[in-house]
């Protein structure tokens, strides 16, 4: 099953400071249709105006990546964290029991970035924030594990999440072609970021997005230099 939503089916809220678009039920957008894709819950595509953000604010039992597009995003939090997340790095808050934190664009210039929020595996447990630099070179004609919730791939760099998924990400020069293979049982949610791609015969633009399930192989191709974010994600036994 390959499911395709174009960015401009995606529910759009102006809050004047914010340009948010949810490709899922979110605030004040409703759809009982769309709650969510497997333990993947909200995907958010946001656009914050420079010097604006969101306040002091609380969240529970919820794994929270924000992966930046465009700008930089600064975050505070009560746990003592401080860190500005710059485009095409990624930053990770498990909320666990409870925290409270803020989001500022505090550049000049406006900030595009999509944030991801992933059921734990279970409910509680201490909060906890980090955020990693992933330079996009490294991640060139490939793809690169920014987030996981398994060990064994978090020597290589990717930021520690409480749930039983991965964030992908990628660069790829056009005329590229990729392949991943899916473990049985996986919800894939699939967003471009820039340029053009194809993935099993289905041609996306940016910010385009794709639900994949039953399927055994991706197959990616880049129809001009693009750059694409990908969550695979299992539900938890429990």
């Amino acid at each position: 099953m390959i499911e395709k939503r174009e960015f401009k089916d995606l529910a759009h809220i102006n809050h004047d400071w914010l340009q948010a678009r949810h490709h899922f039920s979110f605030g004040k957008y409703w759809d009982p249709a769309r709650m969510g894709f497997g333990p993947i819950r909200v995907w958010n595509d946001d656009e914050i105006s420079p010097q604006t953000g969101f306040p002091m604010h609380g969240h529970q039992d919820m794994e929270i990546i924000t992966y930046v597009r465009e700008g930089a995003i600064t975050h505070r939090d009560n746990m003592g964290n401080e860190g500005r997340t710059e485009a095409g790095d990624v930053q990770v808050m498990s909320a666990g029991s409870g925290v409270m934190h803020s989001e500022y664009n505090l550049e000049n210039v406006a900030t595009r970035l999509f944030q991801i929020w992933i059921e734990p595996r279970a409910p509680g447990g201490d909060p906890r924030w980090g955020a990693q630099s992933f330079p996009k070179a490294d991640r060139a004609d490939q793809l690169e594990i920014l987030a996981s919730g398994f060990e064994e791939d978090l020597d290589s760099g990717a930021l520690m999440i409480q749930s039983d998924a991965r964030l992908y990400g990628a660069t790829l020069t056009s005329g590229t072609e990729i392949e991943h293979e899916l473990a049985d049982g996986a919800h894939v949610y699939l967003v471009g970021s820039a340029g053009q791609i194809k993935v099993n015969g289905e041609h996306i633009h940016a910010r385009d997005s794709l639900a994949i399930r039953d399927v055994s192989m991706l197959t990616i191709e880049a129809i001009d230099d693009a750059e694409l974010v990908f969550v695979e994600a299992w539900d938890s036994p429990n």
